[in-house]
């Protein structure tokens, strides 16, 4: 049995994403807002994902714009608060991810108990944010020292809306990944949140990935899902599963249900 069938009891799960609104500290939280706010808001998103039927869910902190290149401790912290809040709620898999910084996702994972989580692990890349450049060496020996053997690393091989700083091409940044990381899985993603990248560039690094599973990371919808499915080994599912498919909105569970009896019909296991 492999490791997503140990861990979601599916081979292609489906793994919604939990995205928390904005935390203390970040230049949206609202004035005069608490964090009880975003633990009710997190609670609804969180059950309604599981009515839904989800096979996973990540908990990000996607409302906390624009992205730190090293979370703060405040940020840390408020994730903490809320996933523990949230936690005797939990009845899936859940894995918990502080964007674009690889150490902080794994310090929140040891912190919460997550079994999963997916990052922006590896390379050099240049967006709004400036240049983003990733230490893979230290993030996988922190994970290490923290004893965290059984936590499965997602790693993206593109970026949402960053260029990498060097003219390889996908199939050989997953080459090289694949060599000198060891990813659990890799992750595909468009050119932002609810931007599909094409099941033919899931299927290229498919290809090249060998034993090691590959998923789509945005733009996964109702329309498209079975095509991504059966170019890859699951995918993360956010903005569509809300209300009105906007990702702003919080998540519709009717949506999620629509969606996951729908790959219930195809995927068969």
């Amino acid at each position: 049995m492999s490791w997503m069938k140990e861990l979601f009891q599916t081979e292609r799960p489906i793994i919604g994403l939990l995205h928390l609104r904005a935390l203390p500290g970040d230049p949206f939280f609202p004035a005069n807002g608490s964090i009880y706010e975003v633990i009710e808001a997190a609670k609804r998103d969180l059950l309604a994902l599981q009515e839904g039927g989800v096979d996973g869910i990540l908990i990000t902190n996607e409302f906390s714009l624009p992205y730190e290149k090293k979370v703060s401790g405040v940020t840390l912290a408020s994730m903490g608060m809320v996933v523990g809040a949230i936690s005797d709620l939990i009845q899936v898999p859940y894995g918990v991810e502080a964007i674009y910084d690889g150490d902080a996702t794994i310090e929140i994972c040891a912190a919460t108990g997550a079994s999963f989580t997916r990052c922006m692990f590896t390379g050099a890349w240049a967006g709004d944010l400036g240049l983003i450049d990733r230490d893979v060496a230290h993030t996988l020996r922190l994970k290490k020292s923290l004893d965290l053997e059984e936590l499965k690393l997602f790693y993206f091989v593109t970026s949402e809306g960053e260029v990498y700083l060097n003219n390889r091409s996908t199939v050989e940044i997953t080459k090289s990944m694949l060599f000198n990381c060891h990813p659990d899985c890799l992750v595909v993603g468009g050119s932002a949140a609810g931007e599909n990248p094409g099941a033919d560039a899931v299927r290229q690094v498919r290809q090249v990935a060998g034993d090691v599973p590959v998923v789509c990371g945005t733009g996964c919808k109702l329309e498209n899902v079975e095509e991504i499915l059966n170019a890859g080994n699951g995918a993360f599912v956010g903005t569509t599963f809300k209300v009105d498919g906007k990702f702003e909105q919080p998540v519709d569970a009717h949506r999620v249900k629509v969606f996951m009896d729908a790959v219930r019909s195809f995927r068969r296991d």
